[in-house]
């Protein structure tokens, strides 16, 4: 019964539109995401590609559109950033990598005062990472991430500075990807 009161919990958590807003890569994107009581609307997505290879489509939710990224890193309304995996050559220990450097990007390689934060995170890319997969990484101030992973909640990671942190990997003055964080914030 527990177990059933929390599939449910995490599916109207995360519970969406069924209108598409636009195709970015070959990905339906939604025009709406219900989390956290809030309508988050699509501000923008884009492509996350290296050497020449389409890795995946990353979308960003916001309660308000906008083009500037420090109002969702450092603002204090829920968003959430999703990646749906587009090639079969992301493994876990890809991705696992790539948070690792996603992560010394956005705090200067300063990550010690969130180390523990990090390794709890990263845990939510263990499991084998497929072609079709969806990772929805919900942002609350004050809070932390919700980590979401094809609509099952696999955990929620505390701490203001670590929230910020995983916002500027893909919205911070030194993100991963600078096309996409330009295609994330069109608003």
């Amino acid at each position: 019964m527990k177990k059933n009161i929390l599939l449910l919990a995490s599916a109207l958590l995360l519970s969406t539109s069924t209108a598409s807003a636009a195709e970015v890569g070959g990905v339906d994107l939604l025009d709406t995401l219900n989390s956290q009581d809030q309508v988050l609307q699509l501000n923008g997505a884009g492509v996350r590609s290296k050497f020449f290879m389409d890795l995946y489509v990353g979308s960003l939710y916001t309660v308000e559109q906008t083009e500037q990224a420090s109002k969702v890193v450092n603002g204090d309304q829920v968003a959430a950033i999703r990646l749906n995996i587009t090639s079969g050559m992301i493994t876990s220990e890809k991705m696992t990598e790539a948070m690792h450097d996603g992560f010394n990007r956005a705090t200067d390689g300063n990550t010690t005062p969130i180390a523990d934060s990090i390794k709890s995170f990263i845990a939510t890319f263990a499991e084998p990472i497929q072609e079709g997969d969806q990772f929805t990484l919900v942002s609350i101030p004050g809070k932390g991430i919700i980590s979401y992973k094809n609509g099952k909640e696999l955990s929620m990671t505390s701490g203001e500075t670590f929230r910020k942190a995983v916002l500027a990997i893909w919205l911070g003055n030194n993100p991963t990807d600078k096309g996409l964080k330009k295609e994330m914030l069109k608003g």
